[in-house]
């Protein structure tokens, strides 16, 4: 890689050097043109009527985009009728979208309000209307099943057992869920964690998913090692998804340091919802709740696997083109325990 990169900055050099002997045209300037419209504001959460559920002392952060035809001058950000943030300066002076959404700082239990201004070199503005939601904050999880990680993707990348977030490569954004709202997968984008706790001998993990077959293969949760071939599947889990636009197959791929086992779900097209349980000699991938898939294998051998990816096989599992996943994931919980069929059928009834 050392070597690549100083390849490239040298033939960067180069055509840099060649064309200063040429000669170059000299630099013009263009007119913006008229400033025509307002600009235009998008915010994704919080929504109207949200519930959001935080760790204690945690920021409050709002997923938004702002645009405008020529240039912003500023957006003001109002929280319970006093303004929190009045941003001037971007990077992009047509466009302000953070990925990660913009900090406001702890916000107390209860109720809130929340309007955003958007505003141009020449004055003209867009304000959303105000916003109603709720702030819940969390000092302590208590697990619902026994799991020792919980994601319920309410317009958040929050982890209820660790009360932190996850990474999020790329965008993040929501839609409809199974219950409240889930995280929509998108191009180039997915979730990180770290492996951490989650290594245990024994593991299982629930999920709600609406699969959308466009790519026609991605990644959905896994945790490979890094390797060079981004196809190293002797240690970790790989949970993944290929075939058609009415035909998906699901399949489980696990390693136990020396070998890899596979367990094939069959063709689906819709999946709702998705489990699998992984435990010191067997493991088996359920689907709606029956098991579709069984074999005499584990355990799970974690050397050198550090993240866990949601929505994607990257930055690991790349190898076979399963890149991000443009589904619908909801309810992801992972347990230190292999969960019988009776244990996930329960979780499913209790959500359905």
């Amino acid at each position: 890689m050392k070597i690549l990169n100083f390849i490239l900055v040298c033939t960067i050099t180069f055509i840099f050097a060649v064309s200063c002997n040429e000669g170059i045209d000299p630099i013009s300037s263009v007119e913006p043109g008229t400033d025509e419209v307002a600009p235009t504001l998008t915010i994704s959460s919080p929504s109207e009527g949200d519930v959001l559920k935080l760790a204690e002392g945690s920021d409050l952060k709002v997923m938004m985009a702002a645009a405008d035809d020529i240039e912003l001058q500023s957006v003001s950000i109002m929280l319970d009728g006093a303004e929190a943030k009045n941003l001037t300066s971007f990077m992009d002076y047509r466009r302000y979208s953070p990925i990660n959404g913009v900090t406001l700082g702890a916000v107390a239990n209860g109720g809130h309000t929340l309007k955003v201004t958007a505003t141009d070199l020449t004055g003209k503005s867009t304000s959303s209307p105000v916003i109603n939601f709720s702030v819940i904050n969390i000092a302590e999880f208590v697990p619902s099943y026994g799991e020792i990680f919980y994601m319920s993707f309410d317009n958040t990348v929050f982890e209820f057992a660790s009360l932190t977030e996850a990474s999020i490569i790329g965008t993040a954004s929501y839609a409809e869920g199974k219950i409240g709202q889930a995280f929509a997968g998108s191009t180039d984008s997915y979730l990180s964690f770290p492996l951490d706790a989650l290594a245990n001998e024994e593991f299982s993990a629930t999920f709600w998913i609406n699969i959308n077959p466009d790519p026609d293969r991605s990644g959905m949760l896994t945790v490979s090692a890094p390797d060079a071939s981004g196809n190293n599947r002797n240690f970790g889990f790989r949970i993944f998804r290929e075939g058609t636009s009415t035909s998906q197959i699901i399949k489980l791929n696990i390693g136990d340091g020396t070998v890899d086992g596979w367990l094939d779900g069959g063709a689906l097209a819709t999946v709702n919802p998705e489990a699998f349980t992984i435990g010191t000699d067997h493991a088996a991938l359920y689907l709606d709740g029956v098991s579709v898939s069984e074999l005499d294998f584990g355990p799970v051998d974690w050397t050198n696997c550090d993240q866990i990816s949601i929505a994607s096989g990257e930055p690991n599992f790349t190898g076979w083109s399963h890149f991000s996943d443009l589904s619908l994931y909801d309810e992801l919980r992972i347990f230190d325990k292999a969960l019988t069929q009776e244990e996930i059928q329960a979780i499913i009834d209790d959500e359905l």
